[in-house]
């Protein structure tokens, strides 16, 4: 019964990306906005200047709106609408609402009602990671909004940072994904923070990790209190694209519980030794990942609307 799921489930996957990529261009807004592309990387490039932790915010931004790549998470809760902002390991963590707001009301003065809040986030996502020395991939656009969020999908559909091998690889693979993708889209965590209250239990109780970088850790998030305070998802080079996360790894010094599962003795070991022995083909791949992830399921057509604020439907 195993083995039939996985083949019906990268079946489903398989239809619904080819579906997603005939519909989706790399030149969809050549006419209808062509200054758009030039004013999402100007607007993201600036953010980033002004603060390097963006670029990986906004990559994180868009990796939480997929599986879907809808706009779902932009939408503000109201009296009447609880929506994904809020909801499970978006709460408190996800940041970079307000750098997209800006562009987009950049791209409405140029092209009203034309560029969709989802396209504005894949494509900064891509510019945010290349300010940081990272990859290029052409993102593809044509995305629509939705006019809807459900707070309830981001307990299924994103990873916990509790979150042990078994669960990622069972995640990643009912989105479609292999087990070198999951790997491979992981090393997003080369760049940002995360919180003491999601690493906290790691770096006082368990022992697949380094002693002194968790004694390191420990001055910055104590057993009790400090809650929000930050700590680089990489030590090494925090604000640069690389393969450091990988081989931190292999030096048991992941931050969150999540990466350490990655190198610890299991199936995707000898996939983290070996982008983290090779930095091209990490990229490539990590590349490839990007393009399959922003073409999960996307609203297209007629589907979905363009919103003319990100925070709210028309």
């Amino acid at each position: 019964m195993t083995f039939v799921r996985i083949i019906v489930t990268s079946i489903v996957s398989f239809l619904i990306l080819a579906t997603a990529s005939a519909q989706l261009s790399s030149t969809f807004y050549s006419s209808s906005c062509p200054d758009a592309l030039s004013i999402i990387k100007n607007a993201t490039v600036a953010a980033v200047e002004n603060e390097a932790r963006m670029g990986a915010s906004l990559l994180r931004l868009h990796f939480h709106d997929c599986f879907g790549c809808d706009a779902s998470i932009l939408l503000d809760d109201n009296s009447t609408f609880t929506g994904e902002q809020n909801t499970g390991p978006n709460d408190n963590s996800v940041r970079g609402y307000d750098v997209i707001d800006d562009i987009k009301s950049e791209v409405e003065a140029a092209c009203p009602g034309v560029v969709s809040c989802a396209d504005i986030l894949a494509v900064a996502a891509r510019d945010g990671v290349v300010a940081l020395s990272g990859p290029s991939w052409t993102v593809e656009t044509g995305r629509r909004d939705s006019w809807t969020a459900i707070a309830s999908d981001v307990l299924t559909n994103i990873p916990f940072p509790t979150f042990n091998l078994s669960q990622l690889l069972s995640l990643f693979s009912d989105k479609g994904f292999s087990a070198d993708e999951m790997v491979a889209l992981s090393g997003a965590h080369t760049i940002g923070q995360a919180r003491c209250t999601n690493f906290r239990t790691r770096i006082y109780n368990e022992t697949n990790i380094d002693s002194t970088y968790a004694t390191s850790l420990q001055s910055n998030c104590p057993s009790v209190g400090g809650d929000d305070n930050l700590s680089p998802l990489d030590p090494t080079t925090p604000k640069v694209f690389d393969v450091d996360y990988y081989t931190n790894l292999m030096s048991e010094k992941g931050l969150l519980h999540s990466d350490q599962e990655l190198y610890n003795g299991g199936s995707t070991d000898d996939q983290v030794k070996a982008y983290g022995n090779d930095a091209d083909t990490f990229t490539t791949d990590f590349a490839s990942a990007m393009v399959k992830m922003g073409a999960l399921s996307p609203l297209t057509g007629s589907s979905g609307q363009i919103r003319t604020s990100c925070g709210k439907v028309n």
